[in-house]
């Protein structure tokens, strides 16, 4: 009887384990159609360059190329923190661009090297306020892979450095409401910075890879148990 018992426990176990592992492979098979969704969507974005005027740009799809105009506002700028470029660490800049209709838009002016010390914020100033015409990929801001990571803009003077915020947050430190999307601005355009714009997130092949790795493990686990029970009922476990 305690062996019943014992071989029902284990089948119990390594029916779980199946059970979790391939669940884990669909999640990650989902997450790489999801990325292939978005690199075909970053691929859309550049096949033509819309031009809103001062319209909203809510309606519009992540990663459209579109031409914006308005002032950029260099006296209240963000520094995105761990942002990396080749495995340098540094900061994406957001300048404000106040745009014709009133509405305020982030325009991400590119990654710049971490000067060594967090007491010395780079340099990122612009020319004096003036109508400026930009041109760049409308994108969602950057996304932590744990909340750890997540800092708010602190008080004090500007440049404001933060690390993974919210629009919300964003806004309540510029104290005006802010466009849905940032701008990811174009490398030929004036004004800015390192600018290699690629999609958010680990390529669709390292999901698929990930996911055939779990569903590896959900057969190995039933070779396990077929092995060992196979072993149980030679041992007149079935008796």
């Amino acid at each position: 009887m305690r062996s019943h018992l014992t071989f029902f426990v284990l089948t119990l176990l390594a029916a779980l384990l199946v059970l979790a592992f391939v669940r884990l492979g669909l999640w990650q098979w989902h997450k790489g159609r999801a990325r292939e969704a978005e690199r075909a969507a970053f691929a859309r974005g550049a096949e033509q360059v819309l031009m809103p005027g001062s319209g909203p740009l809510s309606a519009l799809p992540p990663y459209q190329r579109v031409q914006v105009s308005g002032t950029l506002d260099g006296a209240h700028q963000f520094l995105l923190d761990n942002r990396s470029y080749r495995g340098n660490p540094g900061y994406e800049v957001l300048t404000p661009l106040t745009r014709a209709g009133g509405t305020t838009l982030l325009v991400d002016r590119g990654w710049v090297p971490f000067s060594g010390s967090r007491a010395r914020l780079p340099v990122i100033g612009v020319a004096a306020p003036a109508a400026v015409t930009l041109s760049g990929r409308l994108a969602d801001l950057p996304v932590a892979g744990l909340a750890l990571g997540h800092a708010p803009p602190a008080a004090g003077p500007w440049p404001k450095v933060t690390s993974f915020p919210s629009l919300a947050e964003l806004a309540a430190a510029l104290g005006t409401p802010l466009e849905g999307r940032i701008l990811l601005l174009d490398a030929a355009s004036p004004d800015g910075y390192v600018r290699d714009w690629q999609p958010q997130g680990l390529p669709p092949l390292r999901h698929f890879a990930y996911a055939i790795n779990w569903w590896v493990f959900a057969l190995m686990a039933l070779i396990f148990w077929g092995i060992g029970a196979q072993r149980w009922r030679r041992a007149g476990g079935a008796r």
